[in-house]
């Protein structure tokens, strides 16, 4: 309901303001303009992989654990807690139910590692052309962030989820089970928003100003919050306000994408209720 109010007011905020352009005239004046970073192909970043070595080593963690505690694991397995740590679902020790924490962990690390992908190779650069130069080096700078932030935040979930599956393997009851899942999670959001947040606007490297602006796009943004455009062959764009990356819902892969996300979050809601 707070979500619909929200999006209600925002609605309108963008209907007005639009308005606003439209009759004020404000791109009359000024001289539109597209920069490129043609670097981007034939010297692009590389991928911080190295930055997947913490979640791997959790992931694999985790399975070790798991398949050396497996005989002395109780028969009958915690796998779902209530907010004040009181097992609320019960289930039969099987392969599937102990280690469904563990193909969550593959599942949302693999998520995380694709969206991050999707950025660096796929996304279209904000470039500003007032100032092409800085703003392209900016890019890179706040694409690979964006990559490194994504890839912390998997191996916290995957932190989260070992200690999970440590509270089920060893049949634990406690009141600050919910902490030990959360804390990791929390803190690994906290900090991928913190660090985006503080490097989401370029910084005044002197460069000179070029006389261009950024072209008027309003009509490929519906209702201020999709952006659609078929002529656009970018997966992912900068998002309009806030941090980050949105998808181009004019994109046929878009929809595949979708599709593939819907598949695996049913996958793995159906391993984890298994048993």
């Amino acid at each position: 309901m707070l979500v619909g109010v929200w999006y209600g007011c925002f609605s309108l905020a963008h209907h007005e303001i639009r308005a606003a352009k439209a009759a004020g005239g404000w791109y009359d004046d000024l001289r539109q303009g597209i920069a490129v970073d043609t670097g981007l192909r034939t010297d692009p970043p590389r991928f911080p992989w190295l930055w997947l070595t913490p979640a791997v080593i959790v992931i694999v963690a985790t399975a070790v654990i798991g398949v050396l505690s497996y005989p002395s694991m109780p028969a009958i397995l915690a796998v779902h807690y209530s907010a004040n740590g009181v097992p609320n679902r019960l289930a039969a020790k099987s392969v599937a139910t102990a280690f469904s924490l563990v193909f969550v962990q593959i599942g949302v690390t693999a998520l995380l590692v694709g969206i991050a992908a999707a950025i660096f190779f796929r996304s279209r650069p904000d470039i500003d052309p007032a100032r092409p130069v800085g703003s392209a080096r900016w890019h890179r700078h706040y694409m690979s962030l964006g990559a490194k932030a994504l890839l912390g935040l998997a191996a916290m979930i995957d932190v989260g989820m070992l200690g999970s599956s440590l509270l089920m393997w060893t049949g634990t009851v406690t009141r600050w089970a919910s902490l030990v899942v959360v804390i990791p999670i929390l803190a690994g959001v906290t900090v991928a928003i913190v660090v985006l947040a503080r490097n989401s606007r370029q910084r005044d490297d002197g460069e000179p100003d070029t006389g261009l602006t950024h072209r008027d796009d309003d009509k490929y943004w519906r209702g201020g919050l999709l952006y659609v455009n078929r002529d656009d062959h970018a997966l992912m764009v900068p998002r309009r306000f806030g941090i980050g990356w949105t998808l181009n819902f004019g994109n046929p892969r878009t929809a595949m994408l979708l599709a593939g996300l819907a598949a695996l979050i049913a996958l793995l809601i159906t391993l984890r209720l298994a048993g």
